[in-house]
């Protein structure tokens, strides 16, 4: 089956939702998604999104600029960065404006809470500048994005997993999508397609991503002969719930928990005595594992404490309920009586899909554009947060950035007509469908997908050196072997599942190895990339961002430059 748009949007997340509403009435826009849209898991993020509105305290852009260049660990490009918070002020009140109900101050004024690495004159003392929804910040900004495009006739394919790309000489065309409730193929055709596919958190066992958080976006484009950068930066969030991994918000922290080891000590006043547990994500995760590495969890286990007793029950019930709710539902624990046990737990990815600052992809070292191709939100790299992302710019890039991509293709489709409709995508994914659902070896898809996921904890997670790594990269090409001789049990094609999660699979693998090879070759610790073997940063030699591409030869390593304009790099201490 044959479809045409102007745009189409792959992933109805923040970034993906955001863009449709900039181009509706100029484009015949469609957003195809792997789940319901609002599923999305955009609608998981608690905490809120950064703005230096200055509600509560007095903020500028400024201070917000350096946090996050700052925060980079200097890989953030500055000049994305400054576009990216200058605009912030602008993103929070259009939200407003759209229906968001903001939690307020006693004055009406939309309040704003502390947040991970987020201060005032340069770094002197924490400042509140993330506005929030309760903690509940991503869910309604979701609701209200999605109703927008609602109102507005956006055109969605819900349950769409997209599978390839077409293309047209170099110019991408549309893609080819399964639709789980028949199990038919459809090839989508249009003049701009924009990737808004998420992360790859579930490439690790303990992660806050959901189920579809398995890096599709990215690897169709490094499959195409994109590069990704910056792929070894993955951010562990220093509060999953233990063991399970669901994220706890730095919104807890930011109202005022503590974290403590098993002797009820404030920890984190050893390792950021300026700002202690409001210190940037990566320097927390450390922390709160260093303590567990030298027998400080609590019982001798692999966790420690966030407590929250302090806060009292009306605060922690009005301000932090999902979380209060979530604690109660799956430990039995509850937080206003209780501390909650918390450790490291896959979160986010900073690298992906190079970009420029209005989305369109690119696809070399140079700069150069592949056309009719952009990407946004956490699949893509613009790159606004470097080596570590601070709490809260998450919801912003996807917003700044989503707008971007929907300014730029609104405008560039203008430019072109549709491209030859050609048969042979399609045909090539019937192809690989056949393939798969022919019975081979014994190889199971759940077997592989844990060997992969407990191999990218033991060596790509927030401690790294050499001799894992290789081990690592060596055990993944092992794994992409076996893979060839995974079987589909079911072999019907409506609502088949596993067959999904066998070409999921293929994207992790990818995705995994790109990941390690590029640690490898990072000889410094910057960042979440923490290499034991290298502890300090080496600017002289690694002050850029590393590109790898997918050859006839297999993955190999680039670089490219920073870009830096106002901040140079000094030492990184909270």
């Amino acid at each position: 089956m044959n479809f045409t748009h102007d745009i189409i949007i792959v992933g109805a997340g923040l970034a993906g939702l955001r863009a449709a509403v900039e181009c509706v009435g100029q484009a015949d826009v469609a957003v195809v998604s792997k789940v319901l849209p609002t599923r999305s898991h955009s609608g998981a993020a608690q905490g809120g999104i950064t703005a230096a509105l200055g509600n509560e305290e007095e903020d500028r852009w400024e201070w917000h600029h350096f946090d996050t260049v700052k925060g980079s660990d200097y890989l953030g490009d500055q000049d994305a960065i400054e576009i990216m918070v200058r605009d912030a002020p602008r993103v929070i009140y259009e939200l407003e404006h759209m229906g968001v109900p903001f939690s307020r101050t006693p004055e009406g004024k939309i309040g704003q809470r502390n947040f991970g690495g987020h201060t005032r004159d340069y770094g002197q003392r924490p400042v509140k500048r993330a506005c929030y929804a309760a903690d509940r910040t991503g869910r309604v900004v979701l609701d209200t994005l999605y109703d927008q495009c609602l109102r507005h006739d956006v055109k969605f394919y819900p349950e769409h997993y997209v599978l390839s790309f077409s293309f047209d000489r170099e110019r991408c065309t549309g893609v080819v999508a399964y639709d789980l409730a028949t199990g038919e193929l459809l090839s989508l055709q249009a003049k701009a397609v924009l990737l808004a596919t998420g992360g790859c958190g579930k490439i690790y066992r303990t992660t806050s991503n959901g189920f579809a958080s398995t890096g599709d976006g990215m690897s169709l484009a490094y499959r195409s002969g994109i590069p990704l950068e910056d792929m070894e930066f993955i951010q562990f969030h220093p509060t999953g719930l233990y063991p399970l991994g669901i994220l706890v918000s730095e919104a807890a922290r930011g109202e005022g928990g503590l974290l403590r080891n098993r002797f009820g000590e404030r920890f984190m006043e050893r390792y950021a005595p300026t700002v202690k547990d409001l210190a940037a994500r990566d320097v927390v995760s450390r922390a709160i594992l260093t303590e567990i590495r030298e027998k400080r969890g609590i019982d001798g286990k692999d966790y420690v404490h966030l407590d929250l007793i302090h806060l009292g029950k009306e605060k922690i019930e009005e301000r932090l309920w999902e979380i209060t709710s979530f604690v109660r539902i799956y430990l039995g624990i509850d937080p206003v009586y209780e501390p909650i046990p918390v450790q490291p737990t896959c979160h986010y990815i900073m690298g992906g899909i190079p970009t420029d600052v209005d989305g369109r992809v690119l696809k070399d070292e140079k700069g150069s554009v592949a056309p009719g191709l952009y990407a946004a939100g956490e699949c893509a790299c613009v790159s606004v947060h470097g080596a570590n992302r601070l709490g809260c710019n998450s919801l912003l890039d996807l917003l700044v950035f989503g707008r971007r991509s929907g300014l730029a293709m609104k405008n560039d489709v203008l430019r072109y007509g549709h491209g030859s409709i050609s048969a042979e995508p399609l045909k090539r994914m019937e192809s690989r469908i056949k393939d798969l659902l022919v019975p081979k070896g014994k190889e199971k898809v759940d077997s592989l997908r844990q060997k992969m996921q407990s191999m990218m904890m033991e060596s790509g997670s927030v401690f790294r050196n050499e001799e894992g790594l290789k081990k690592g990269i060596e055990e993944i090409r092992t794994l992409k072997e076996r893979y060839q001789e995974v079987g589909v049990s079911n072999q019907k094609k409506a609502f088949n599942y596993e067959l999904m999660e066998v070409i999921e699979l293929e994207h992790e693998l990818d995705l995994s190895e790109a990941i390690l090879l590029s640690a490898l070759h990072r000889r410094e610790s910057r960042g979440a990339h923490w290499r034991e073997d290298f502890p300090h940063r080496a600017d002289r030699y690694y002050l850029k961002h590393s590109l790898v591409l997918l050859t006839v030869k297999g993955p190999e390593v680039r670089y490219k430059p920073v870009k830096i304009t106002k901040f140079q790099p000094e030492a990184r201490v909270y």
